[in-house]
C-alpha cells in the first residue's frame, strides 16, 4: 500500500469511519412497511444529516414519502470546477431469522478485525467512507475546485424511488460524475447489468382436480411460457456470449403462486396462477427488443391454444449501464486505487443494478466501487474487513481531490 497506514490523516479517517460504521448500523433501517415504528430509513437518515450538520457540511432532508427522506450534502469550493456525486444509500435488506446470525445483525460487532452487522457491506459501511473521506478533506484544508454533492437516498432496496425524487428535485443536473458507493472489494466497475421486473398472470377456469376436462388448468399454460422462456434465454446467451464484466444475460423465474387468490386445495384446479420474472440483461441487449420476443412467444402460445390466457405486467425496467474507462470520474478512481493500494486497479462489473443506474439515464457518467465481499450482501452474518473500509476511505478521499483538480493538474 503505497498510502502512509501510519500518517495522521490515515489512522484518523480508520478510527472515523469505523466509528462511523457501527453508528450507522446499529440504527435499524429495514422497511418494514408504513407506519410501522422504527420500520424504515427516518431515523438513520435524520442521524446522518445531524453527522454532516456537525462538519460544517450544508445539509439537506427531502421527505420523498412519509417517514423516508434523502439526505443531500453540498460541499461547495467557492471555485469554478467539476461537479462530483458520491452516491450511498441508507436502506438495508431484512435481517431475515435472527436466531440464525452467529452476532447480533444490529451489533456491529468487530471479531478478528470484521464487523459484522446489516448494512456493513451492503453498503452502511461505503457510506460512512464516503462521509469521512469528504470531511477529511474539510478537516485538512485541501485544495480543491468545483463541488462535492453527498447524495444518501433512501429505497435503494426496493423500487430505487429515494434516487428517482433525487434526480427529479433536479440535484443530479450538472454533476460531471458520480461514485456509487456499493460493495465491490474495490474494484472498478464500469458497468451494470440491467433489470426488468415482470408480472404474469395466467387465468384458466375453477373446477375439481377429478374432472379436469370441466375446468381450464392456467398451470399448465404457464409451465409452457416458461419453457419457451428458457430456450429465450439460451437463445441470447448464445447471441450475445459472455459479457466481459458481466458474465450471461439470465431470465429468471421467481415466485410461482397459484391459485393467487383463496386458499390450494391439491383437489382443485385454480383459476389463475401468477409468476414473476427477474430478468437481468446487458449493455447489448435492448429492452424494446427483448420484451418483443417474449410478447412474440405469447402470441405464438396464443395462437396453439384458444384458452391461453395471459397478460404481462412490467413492474420495473433498469437498462443496462455501460461507462468509457476514459471517463474522468473512472480515470480519477482508477489512479486513485493505484495509488493508495499500490496495485494494479481490477476492472469489473456490478452483477446487479443500483440507484447508478438512473444516475446513468439522467446522463451523468458512473463508476461503483467500495469495500466489501462482493458476494456477501444480505446474507446471514453480512460483514465487512475492518482495514478495507479504511483503505476505501483513503481511495474516495485520493479520487475527489483528483477528479476536481484534474484540469489544473493538466494545465
Amino acid at each position: 500500500m503505497t498510502t502512509d497506514m501510519k500518517s495522521v490523516t490515515y489512522l484518523r479517517d480508520r478510527e472515523a469511519v469505523i466509528r462511523l460504521t457501527q453508528e450507522l448500523v446499529r440504527i435499524e433501517s429495514v422497511y418494514r412497511g408504513e407506519g410501522i415504528s422504527g420500520g424504515n430509513e427516518e431515523k438513520v437518515a435524520n442521524y446522518v444529516a445531524d453527522v454532516l450538520r456537525s462538519y460544517a457540511i450544508e445539509t439537506h432532508v427531502e421527505e420523498v414519502v412519509p417517514g423516508r427522506p434523502n439526505v443531500i450534502g453540498i460541499v461547495d469550493s467557492g471555485k469554478p470546477g467539476p461537479t462530483l456525486l458520491f452516491e450511498g444509500h441508507t436502506d438495508v435488506v431484512t435481517e431475515g431469522n435472527r436466531e440464525a446470525w452467529t452476532y447480533d445483525p444490529f451489533g456491529a460487532e468487530i471479531i478478528d478485525g470484521r464487523m459484522y452487522g446489516r448494512g456493513t457491506n451492503d453498503t452502511k459501511g461505503n457510506l460512512a467512507c464516503m462521509i469521512t473521506a469528504v470531511h477529511s478533506l474539510l478537516q485538512d484544508g485541501e485544495d480543491f475546485r468545483g463541488k462535492i454533492i453527498l447524495c444518501i437516498p433512501c429505497d435503494e432496496e426496493g423500487m430505487m424511488i429515494g434516487i428517482k425524487h433525487f434526480i427529479e428535485q433536479g440535484w443530479a443536473d450538472g454533476v460531471d460524475g458520480a461514485i456509487i458507493c456499493e460493495p465491490e472489494e474495490n474494484n472498478v466497475c464500469i458497468a451494470q447489468r440491467g433489470a426488468m421486473r415482470i408480472r404474469v398472470d395466467m387465468y384458466g377456469k375453477m373446477a375439481h382436480g377429478a374432472i379436469s376436462w370441466s375446468g381450464i388448468n392456467p398451470n399448465w399454460r404457464m409451465a409452457r411460457l416458461i419453457v419457451e422462456l428458457e430456450k429465450l434465454e439460451k437463445a441470447e446467451q448464445e447471441r450475445l456470449g459472455e459479457d466481459p464484466y458481466l458474465k450471461w444475460p439470465s431470465i429468471t423465474p421467481t415466485i410461482l403462486q397459484a391459485p393467487v387468490k383463496g386458499d390450494a386445495q391439491i383437489n382443485v384446479i385454480p383459476d389463475h396462477c401468477r409468476m414473476t420474472l427477474d430478468i437481468r440483461t446487458v449493455p447489448a441487449q435492448d429492452h424494446d427488443e427483448l420484451r418483443g420476443k417474449i410478447d412474440a412467444i405469447i402470441e405464438k402460445l396464443k395462437a396453439e391454444d384458444p384458452d391461453f390466457n395471459c397478460e404481462l405486467t412490467v413492474l420495473d425496467d433498469r437498462p443496462a449501464t455501460a461507462t468509457s474507462k476514459d471517463e474522468p470520474v473512472v480515470r480519477a478512481i482508477y489512479e486513485a486505487v493505484q495509488h493508495v493500494t499500490g496495485k494494479e486497479p481490477v476492472y469489473n462489473g456490478v452483477p446487479g443494478a443500483t440507484d447508478g443506474t438512473f444516475l446513468h439515464v439522467h446522463g451523468v457518467p458512473i463508476v461503483t466501487i467500495g469495500a466489501g465481499d462482493r458476494d456477501i450482501p444480505h446474507q446471514i452474518d453480512e460483514y465487512v474487513d475492518i482495514e478495507e473500509l479504511a483503505e476505501t476511505t483513503a481511495i474516495y478521499r485520493e479520487a475527489a481531490l483528483r477528479f476536481l483538480n484534474r484540469e489544473k493538474a493538466e494545465s
